[in-house]
């Protein structure tokens, strides 16, 4: 079986953001649960030897699994813990409120904290906390501010006056010492380290350096219970994300891999970030046993946290045989892993972030040197493993480089690729291995025939074109079958630069694709056959089916049957996106309580008859107006004006033309397709994602059905009349029906 036949394991989206979700991988939640079944049974053990996304190994952890997670980085560990055994939503409070009336001087630690961020409201002139500051980078005060006023309502962004920038002047004179505080429960002085410190605090404004010094004062004072302590931690970490300057004005979710500021950033106020902490930290599921090594688990599930690195675990599998390994693969992330240092130190002292002081120092992480880590790492795990334990990776946020790295650090160490699935560029990729045998086998030269063959056969089986991406995993797919992706001692960079090369190369070379709105490199815009080779109906056309199909044998069911029953027919790299899915549901059926069925006048037998209806109002409109009508079929008619077709209908329930349109004789300007309203916006989006097919369809025009009705009912009609009605109701896309993009 090929790898690009594997299914792509379907997940759910998670209820809620949790904390740092903007550096974590992002995972749908299911995932492990669905794969782990038949090849691994409750109570066995498995692994995750990056301890990335501690979701995963909880969720596991929850199916009755027991999980070894090695986490080296010290704020992952604390997420694992946290994840693994939540703190109740009242313990947060709780904290939080204690935390709000301790003292600093005479003040109340929450008034003193929200003074920081004191502003006028432009309307009523009262002194209230604004939400957000919002900065130019270099400027020394910031130019707007947003806020909400209790006493006037008053809300939105507004620009800053004279009294917001002498309050910023005023908290950056004070925050010096802060800064010398903060600077040194990271690293001491005479540390060699210390200067990147210094470097990695400058994404920090000074009012946010004086709030953090303040809070983090709070966690040596005496008397702090370990139970409080962990609380009061966990919201102080939320709380040193939302200070940085790595969040843009324009309120998007960043996901920053550089510790780089944007030309404009916002600077949240923290006391505010503290109170929306208790909703990024409370419980929604149940706890598990959680410990660290080498306290032991009971046989019902839970997680072991390893502190150390893969390598140092071969006596650990002596005891816990894996049965199989579940994890996401880590990606460069200069700005994370830089902030975990300093977070690291802030929260715990400067021991905690000595072991992580190595990502001070480094500037730049290439996919050459992530090659290089992901195959040390897949060396050790290759020596901790049974032969033909499975193994699922996931990669979040997949890219050409990344996929190759994976695949490369795979096959070198002797990890046979049982499946490649792949849903769309924002969902992460499913990688399934199985240890093989590390035996010396024969490494090939990479042949641009086999890897067109993997291309063409892609794009034939999808049935439209499609982005470069899901390309290269096809080539990729064949290459490391062929033992040609990388070869043993080659230098990583060259590997990850040889494969894109190798690859797009092939591509533009190739006279049977075509390329659509493409740029200069091979890797912009989309590609697809050529008309004169044979291919699958459209991908898009296949989900629509699918999904009348599935509703009419399955009516009020949720979306995730919906979704799971589609996937199960277009495995590998053929996964169909959430907004395809979504498009075609919105476009035949309507929700309740969570519940999704056929629309009434979306039943098969209810259209027919609807079908049968139109065409003779489209008779008797074509009689009125002194046209010849003839009915080729019950699906097409045309009107006829002496020897000249003057119009086409072609009738349709679905949002699919088919050959019968895509390949009709008659000249485009004068077919018309009339489907119901809601296939208008189904084909409008398919249009627009597919220039194929609206290169098939150029001039053909769209005709509601309530459009004929309309025209049926006019007592008086011409030919102009009737050509100013169909141009007036044009297909648009439905927006908005189903949130989930």
């Amino acid at each position: 079986m090929s790898a690009l036949d594997s299914p792509f394991i379907v997940g759910h989206s998670p209820p809620r953001d949790g904390p740092l979700a903007r550096f974590l991988p992002p995972l749908e939640d299911g995932l492990a649960a669905e794969w782990l079944p038949p090849r691994a049974s409750t109570g066995s053990w498995l692994l995750d030897p990056f301890g990335v996304a501690p979701r995963l190994a909880v969720e596991a952890a929850r199916a009755g699994y027991r999980v070894l997670v090695t986490a080296h980085n010290p704020i992952a560990r604390f997420l694992l813990e946290m994840t693994a055994a939540p703190p109740a939503e009242s313990d947060l409070k709780a904290a939080l409120a204690d935390l709000a009336v301790t003292k600093k001087g005479d003040e109340r630690l929450e008034t003193h904290l929200q003074s920081l961020y004191i502003t006028k409201c432009n309307n009523c002139g009262q002194e209230i906390p604004a939400r957000a500051f919002l900065w130019k980078k270099g400027e020394e005060a910031p130019f707007a501010r947003r806020y909400t006023c209790p006493a006037c309502e008053d809300s939105g962004e507004r620009p800053v006056t004279e009294f917001d920038v002498e309050q910023a002047r005023k908290t950056a004179e004070a925050a010096g010492m802060h800064r010398a505080r903060l600077l040194e429960r990271v690293a001491r002085p005479g540390d060699p380290d210390r200067e990147f410190v210094e470097e990695a605090l400058a994404v920090y404004q000074p009012r946010a350096i004086y709030a953090l010094a303040t809070l983090i004062n709070r966690l040596d004072a005496p008397g702090v219970s370990p139970e409080r302590r962990r609380a009061l931690s966990a919201l102080f970490l939320s709380a040193c994300d939302a200070a940085n300057n790595l969040w843009r004005v324009d309120n998007e979710r960043p996901r920053p891999k550089q510790l780089t500021v944007s030309n404009e950033f916002r600077e949240n106020n923290i006391w505010m970030a503290l109170e929306a902490a208790v909703d990024e930290w409370r419980a929604l599921g149940e706890s598990v046993p959680i410990v660290q090594w080498p306290n032991k688990i009971p046989e019902s599930g839970g997680i072991i946290r390893f502190e150390g690195r893969i390598a140092d675990l071969a006596s650990i599998v002596n005891e816990a045989p894996i049965a199989a390994v579940v994890t996401a693969l880590p990606r460069p992330n200069q700005a994370y892993w830089t902030l975990c240092a300093l977070w690291a130190g802030w929260l715990w002292g400067s021991e905690s972030a000595e072991p992580f002081h190595l990502v001070l120092r480094r500037r730049r992480y290439d996919w050459g040197w992530h090659l290089e880590a992901l195959q040390a790492a897949l060396h050790h795990l290759f020596e901790l493993l049974k032969l033909g334990t499975p193994c699922l990776a996931l990669l979040p946020e997949p890219e050409p480089a990344f996929l190759t790295a994976a695949l490369a650090a795979g096959d070198l160490n002797g990890f046979h690729l049982e499946g490649l699935a792949m849903r769309t560029q924002h969902d992460a990729a499913q990688i399934t291995w199985t240890r093989g045998e590390r035996l010396r086998h024969a490494f090939a030269d990479a042949d641009a025939d086999s890897v067109r063959a993997a291309i063409r056969g892609h794009l034939s089986a999808r049935g439209e074109p499609t982005f470069y991406l899901p390309l290269h995993a096809a080539a990729l797919s064949t290459l490391t079958a062929d033992h040609a992706l990388a070869r043993p001692h080659q230098p990583t960079d060259e590997v990850i630069r040889e494969a894109a090369k190798f690859v797009q190369e092939t591509l533009l070379g190739d006279e049977s694709l075509v390329r659509y709105r493409g740029g200069e490199s091979a890797d912009t815009g989309l590609w697809g056959l050529s008309r004169e080779i044979e291919a699958a109906e459209p991908l898009s056309d296949r989900v629509e089916v699918g999904i009348v199909n599935f509703l009419l044998a399955h009516p009020n069911c949720t979306f995730e049957e919906i979704l799971h029953d589609v996937s199960s027919g277009l495995p590998g790299l053929l996964a169909p996106s959430l907004a395809i899915v979504g498009e075609a549901l919105v476009s035949y059926a309507e929700q309740a309580e969570g519940r999704w069925r056929l629309r009434e006048e979306d039943v098969p037998s209810a259209r027919k008859f609807e079908l049968i209806q139109i065409g003779d109002m489209l008779q008797s409109i074509g009689e009125k107006l002194d046209y010849r009508t003839n009915r080729l079929d019950e699906r097409t008619l045309v009107w006829e004006a002496g020897e000249t077709s003057a119009y086409v209908f072609h009738l349709r329930a679905s949002a699919i033309p088919g050959p019968a349109l895509t390949e009709s004789p008659y000249p485009r300007e004068r077919c018309l397709i009339v489907l119901p309203g809601g296939r208008a916006s189904l084909l409008s989006y398919k249009l627009n994602r597919d220039p194929a097919l609206a290169a098939r369809l150029e001039g053909v025009r769209v005709v509601k059905f309530r459009t004929v009705r309309a025209l049926a009912s006019r007592p008086v009609l011409n030919q102009q009349d009737f050509e100013a009605q169909i141009a007036g109701d044009p297909a648009q896309q439905a927006r908005g029906q189903l949130k989930l993009f």
